[in-house]
């Protein structure tokens, strides 16, 4: 069943509606097809005005769709003959992060996730996407495993940040993904990051200093939740939509402050309603941005992402 949210809403009645005539069609044999083409193309008439016009706290909520694909979706669906790898080697497993060894259009490859889940019991057992030292620590594991070896990064990144909670900061939070962050910086082989929902502060950092960033068109990246950033500036939450604007979170904003380096399309609606679309689409824009950075040597590749990082905000388009 399609979970339409609160813009929508116009859209979810007409949807309601052709559902109606459909099943009285079946039911009773009418010839209502006339009717029923109609209101469908209202339908999506309206779904293109009302998606060519998003707000950034809009396009917040689209990010958030619980139908939208998640990491292990785009794993499932790009990586063959994959291999789950587990644990920190330190202390513990953390289901926050995924992450293992498969091909990737035939390259073999190191892919990392964060994971939200998507019901109930996955969330809880993924956290919500909001990883804990282990999963940093496990992150650099990997990282380091591909540089030693020789192969590819490619990471999808959905998370609302790092997990906040006490245990999480007593096994040192900041420095696990200080030593994330550190690991990509250095990898002497290829890593291109795609943010695949929400882009959220240094938990998504921690999987995305690469050489290519992409970002799917509703998705959203910042340093701070809309939510968080209201109640931090004006002490009300309900706030969000404003701090959305004020963020520059969206996938264009931060297209035009050269902060990503390639937007996806998503289907019409978002990828919510064509998941196998939308991850075929990551699909090829990944394959767009690796092949390039396969025909450079290690120390030129390091120097390239140093480069890339460093030169951020020298030049904003106001």
């Amino acid at each position: 069943m399609r979970h339409f949210l609160d813009f929508e809403k116009p859209l979810a009645e007409l949807d309601a509606k052709i559902a109606e005539l459909q099943a009285m069609s079946d039911a009773d044999g009418l010839n209502i097809a006339d009717e029923i083409a109609r209101l469908t193309d209202k339908a999506d008439k309206q779904l293109r005005a009302t998606y060519s016009k998003l707000t950034p706290w809009q396009k917040t909520l689209v990010a958030r769709h619980p139908q939208r694909p998640k990491a292990r979706d785009y794993i499932a669906g790009l990586i063959t003959d994959y291999t789950p790898l587990a644990g920190d080697r330190a202390f513990a497993e953390d289901a926050a992060i995924i992450g293992g060894l498969g091909r990737f259009n035939g390259h073999s490859v190191v892919v990392l996730g964060t994971e939200k889940g998507n019901d109930t019991e996955s969330r809880v057992k993924h956290n919500f996407g909001m990883a804990r030292p282990e999963g940093y620590r496990k992150a650099r594991r990997l990282i380091d495993l591909a540089g030693r070896f020789g192969l590819p990064v490619l990471t999808f990144v959905d998370t609302s940040g790092a997990f906040p909670g006490i245990d999480a900061e007593a096994r040192g939070q900041a420095e696990a993904i200080a030593r994330s962050i550190e690991a990509c910086l250095d990898l002497r082989t290829p890593l291109v990051a795609t943010i695949i929902g929400e882009g959220g502060s240094g938990g998504a950092i921690a999987l995305a200093s690469g050489d290519s960033v992409l970002m799917l068109e509703h998705a959203i990246y910042s340093v701070i939740s809309p939510e968080g950033c209201a109640s931090i500036l004006w002490r009300d939450a309900a706030k969000a939509p404003e701090a959305a604007e004020a963020l520059k979170l969206t996938a264009q904003d931060l297209s035009r402050l050269k902060l990503i380096d390639s937007i996806v399309n998503e289907p019409l609606g978002g990828a919510h309603r064509e998941p196998e679309t939308a991850v075929a689409s990551v699909g090829v824009a990944v394959q767009s941005a690796l092949e390039p950075l396969l025909k450079l040597d290690p120390v030129a590749l390091v120097a390239r992402r140093r480069e890339k990082f460093l030169a951020m905000g020298r030049d904003v388009v106001g």
